[in-house]
């Protein structure tokens, strides 16, 4: 099994955050969201990773090394391609098309997911979607009544059907997906002018290829500050349980905790109150501060700050109370 991730976009809608650091390398519950995406598809196929195949910008080689490690934890070699230029989700997959053989889950690193269900690898396709109230901003499927995906729309602005896309994907020959994705290359054909990994879908479908439904009990978006605090809730509510949430290395002196929270490598917290539903990076200190359903990344300090819903970057010195932040990396802001 391979696992190829498209992660090249700039994620602006996440800024200041991504400024210094990709959009899937941000924290969730103390793992980056990319790693978090990794290991859940491993768990759902149940079966060796050989390879995860990361498309990405140039982003250094910092961020390249991290990855590559990612991949290492789920025992599999990391590959490293880049996408030059964004021209579609079929383009994009295309940059890593030596992954594409053999059976490939494709899963865009921008979306998580919980579900509750092995996948099939005998089956010819798999689309994972989740029904919505608004299907306009998505790629949506439509079902026959043998429970079989008989059609992909791109953002239908008329009702088609509420059964979104999420953005990750099985193929069972991988080889098959690549020919499909070149042909819509080199014959131009574009959607909304780019080239559409669901135009490939519909032609493989139309030449007998079988796609089926993945059900998912909860898709969790990590598209912009507010979303991706809540997908840190979520996720510490997933993993509640779970041994090392607390580092044994981190200080907490006359400090409260409210589980679930996850506290970081020779974290500091001296005087507070954290929790519900935060996570502070390693190396953090926290002074005579009350933090809730927040993210907090690495080596930043924060004194007598009142902080929830906030997303604060790393090496951020902060020190006063808002509601509600979003600060991004190397800030400092005192009253």
């Amino acid at each position: 099994m391979r696992i190829i991730v498209p992660m090249a976009g700039m994620g602006k809608r996440m800024r200041p955050h991504t400024l210094t650091v990709p959009k899937p390398l941000i924290p969730i519950a103390g793992k980056p969201i990319v790693q978090r995406l990794v290991e859940d598809i491993a768990k759902v196929c149940q079966e060796p990773i050989e390879e995860v195949a990361f498309i990405i910008g140039h982003f250094g080689a910092e961020v390249e090394a991290r990855l590559i490690k990612i991949a290492e934890s789920v025992g599999a070699k990391g590959t490293i391609h880049y996408q030059e230029e964004p021209l579609g989700t079929a383009h994009a997959i295309l940059c890593a098309q030596s992954a594409l053989k053999g059976n490939v889950v494709v899963a865009f690193a921008d979306t998580l997911f919980k579900a509750d269900f092995t996948l099939d690898t005998s089956a010819e396709g798999t689309i994972w979607v989740q029904k919505v109230e608004d299907p306009r901003p998505f790629g949506v499927v439509k079902l026959n009544e043998k429970g079989q995906i008989t059609e992909f729309v791109e953002k239908p602005q008329e009702f088609v059907s509420d059964l979104a896309i999420i953005g990750i994907y099985y193929f069972k020959d991988g080889e098959y997906l690549r020919n499909e994705l070149q042909y819509l290359l080199d014959n131009d054909i574009k959607d909304k002018g780019e080239y559409q990994l669901t135009n490939a879908l519909e032609n493989m479908k139309s030449k007998g290829s079988v796609f089926i439904p993945g059900p998912i009990s909860e898709w969790l978006d990590c598209g912009n500050k507010d979303a991706t605090v809540y997908t840190n809730q979520r996720y510490l509510e997933y993993i509640k349980d779970e041994e090392g949430l607390v580092a044994s290395s981190a200080t907490l002196n006359n400090t409260v905790i409210i589980p679930p929270v996850y506290i970081g490598e020779n974290a500091v917290l001296n005087n507070s109150v954290v929790g519900p539903h935060v996570s502070i990076g390693n190396n953090t200190q926290v002074d005579g501060s009350v933090l809730s359903n927040s993210i907090v990344q690495e080596n930043s300090k924060i004194k007598s700050a009142l902080i929830a819903n906030s997303m604060v970057g790393n090496h951020v010195v902060y020190e006063k109370t808002p509601a509600d932040l979003s600060l991004g990396d190397y800030n400092t802001l005192r009253d």
